[in-house]
This record gives structure tokens, sequence and C-alpha cells, in this order.
């Protein structure tokens, strides 16, 4: 959410600063205040584009990170599991070896004094 809000201000930010049109003086003719407006018109739309393109290239590079991570996060959780499996296997082996000298242990005859 946190990022929207900042996207949002960031798109109020540029349309607040390109509504500003020069102020056009009274008796100019009808001319002059469209090419004024058409003026003012290409500014906010060019820097409006410019920003929107910025924005995008920002993104861009936020989803390779996160997909970078992703990738990451999977190698490692593959890594967790082989381990485990690992950790499992050996302590069936250690404790079949203990088991084995366990019953070693019980078939030798005790003597008593």
């Amino acid at each position: 959410m946190e990022v929207f809000s900042k996207l949002e201000g960031e798109i109020r930010e540029i349309v607040f600063r390109g509504t500003t049109a020069p102020r056009v003086q009274q008796g100019n003719d009808n001319g002059l205040a469209a090419s004024n407006i058409g003026s003012m018109l290409q500014q906010v739309s060019g820097t409006s584009v410019q920003e929107i393109d910025k924005l995008i290239a920002e993104l861009q590079i936020l989803r390779d990170m996160l997909q970078k991570e992703a990738a990451r996060v999977q190698r490692e959780i593959v890594g967790y599991a082989t381990l485990i499996q690992n950790a499992r296997r050996s302590m069936g082996t250690t404790s079949e070896i203990l088991s084995s000298w366990r019953h070693d242990r019980d078939d030798i005859p005790r003597i008593s004094a």
C-alpha cells in the first residue's frame, strides 16, 4: 500500500506542477490563448509521460529483483529439504547401529561373581 500511496502522490505532484498556466494578457486574441493552452498541455502531457515511463522502469527493476529473490528462496528451500532428508537418513542409520549394538550386548553371557 505504501508504494501505491507514494505513486499516487507523485502523480498528483506532476499534475499540480503542470496545471499552473501562464497568464494571458487581456486583449490578446483567441489564437494566442489557444496557443498558450496547447503549449501548456504539451508540457503537462510530456512531463506526465516521462514520469510514467520512469515509474514503469522502476517497477520493472522491482519485478526483476522480486523474481531473483523468489528463485533464491526456492533454492534455499530445496537445500533445506535435502538437508532434512539427509539428517533423517543419518538418524535412521545411527538408530540401527545402536540397536544392533544393544542386541549384541544383550546376547553376551554375563558372569556373576
